[in-house]
């Protein structure tokens, strides 16, 4: 098995769990209603714990332990995609983004199922339920405030969607272990993974009454995989880590 290889992987989706589920995590206390608060926050504390699972993959392959990986690095040590890092100041723009990353989450790791690195598939199997559950309530809401909502919901949904489509693709940004990882069956591999969540997404958003605008490949920001993030990314783990780097050796 290509060490280095899942390594990379792993890493791709620990830290994109982790940084989703911090800002899942800043809706808490804000979210429109108090169904939709406890919801984003149950979610977030699902993703933390996944990632949590992913890093302790990596520190069986000889990685550093879950805090240490989690809350010493800067922005530029992250494997992230760019679209889980942008703050959401409209409620709008969490739920699409909930949409579309949840939608390739849950795709992932069916996917992943069937892996031939065993950890990674027994973990996929064991997260099934709850991310079916991450989609359920996604998709029900992109109905509900689009075909099934206001005038002004299914516009603002429409315009959060033209936002965040362009960022998602970033979700599938190749890296230089794309070969090793299909190759020994370990992942399908990103391009197979996009397809499958083009057609999902599709579905979805017609039933919503939404558009699915045209792609320009020029608009996707890709370089998370290789480090390169927005400012805001910086920001966050600053604040994120605030706590640990007061006294990383403290136990609750």
């Amino acid at each position: 098995m290509n060490t280095n290889a899942v390594k990379d992987l792993i890493y791709r989706m620990a830290d994109d769990s982790l940084i989703y589920a911090y800002r899942n995590a800043e809706w808490t206390g804000l979210a429109p209603t108090l169904e939709e608060d406890i919801a984003f926050s149950s979610i977030a504390q699902d993703k933390f714990g996944h990632a949590q699972a992913l890093y302790l993959l990596l520190e069986n392959l000889g990685e550093s332990d879950p805090d240490t990986v989690a809350f010493t690095r800067d922005a530029n040590a992250f494997h992230c995609c760019q679209f889980v890092e942008f703050e959401t100041m409209e409620y709008s723009l969490a739920l699409v983004r909930h949409f579309l990353f949840d939608t390739a989450e849950r795709l992932r790791y069916e996917l992943l199922e069937h892996s031939s690195y065993e950890p990674l598939a027994k973990f996929a199997q064991k997260v099934r339920g709850e991310i079916r559950y991450h989609t359920f309530h996604a998709d029900t809401w992109m109905q509900l405030l689009g075909a099934k909502g206001s005038d002004e919901s299914a516009l603002r949904m429409q315009k959060a969607v033209e936002y965040c489509l362009p960022l998602a693709y970033s979700m599938f940004e190749l890296t230089k272990s794309e070969d090793a990882i299909i190759a020994e069956g370990i992942f399908v591999g990103e391009l197979a993974l996009r397809q499958k969540w083009e057609e999902h997404i599709h579905t979805i958003l017609s039933a919503a009454g939404l558009r699915r605008p045209a792609l320009d490949e020029n608009d996707v920001p890709f370089g998370g995989r290789r480090g390169q993030h927005t400012p805001a990314l910086q920001d966050m783990i600053r604040e994120m880590t605030e706590v640990y780097r007061i006294d990383p050796s403290a136990q609750w």
